[in-house]
């Protein structure tokens, strides 16, 4: 079974960028969904962002135009790009991932079976 493991979490500013990375163990799905989560403080984890194998993404309306999902094939490896962040962008952000039943991949966690451990972002203002 596929595992992931994020990385490039860390504290910076409103307005400043962070990059994010979800390395899976191996390649798994032909056809698959990652995804983007985060959870606040106090509050449920929320979708932020998903990208197919195909390369379609979808985004939260809260981060569109901000952050920026991507992957690189070659190593099992999916990016959130996150720009002009806001405190509010504070959270515990993982990656998630499981076969493309549906198109586009959804934003919703129940959908997804397998996570990694999550890598906090922490925005201060």
């Amino acid at each position: 079974q596929v595992q992931l493991k994020e990385s490039g979490g860390g504290s910076v500013q409103a307005g400043g960028s962070l990059k994010l990375s979800c390395a899976a163990s191996n390649s798994h799905y032909d056809n698959y969904c990652m995804g983007w989560f985060r959870e606040g403080p106090g509050k449920d984890r929320e979708g932020v962002a998903s990208i197919d194998a195909d390369g379609t993404a979808t985004y939260a309306d809260s981060v569109k135009g901000r952050f920026t999902i991507s992957q690189d094939n070659a190593k099992n490896t999916v990016y959130l790009q996150m720009n002009s962040l806001k405190p509010e962008d504070t959270a515990m952000y993982f990656c998630a991932t499981d076969v493309a039943t549906v198109v586009p991949c959804p934003l919703k966690a129940p959908w997804y079976v397998t996570w990694g451990q999550g890598t906090q972002v922490t925005v201060s203002s």
